[in-house]
């Protein structure tokens, strides 16, 4: 079995990219998006990454409580 090498910031990229949209379409995320911006819909252009980063934020500062 052959060990990974270090991920490329390629891989790195790929995975932040598939777990933004992966955040991006769940139930949680579209629920704290609908109470931080009432008026945004998903068809707007958004920065999904200072949106996820936010969420995730605000989600491990919950959990630290």
């Amino acid at each position: 079995m052959d060990i990974p090498v270090a991920a490329t910031a390629t891989d790195s990229r790929e995975v932040w990219d598939s777990l933004k949209r992966a955040i991006a379409h769940s139930s949680g995320f579209q629920r704290w998006l609908s109470e931080k911006h009432p008026a945004m819909k998903l068809e707007q252009p958004l920065d999904l990454d200072a949106c996820v980063t936010a969420y995730l934020r605000q989600a491990l500062e919950t959990l630290a409580y």
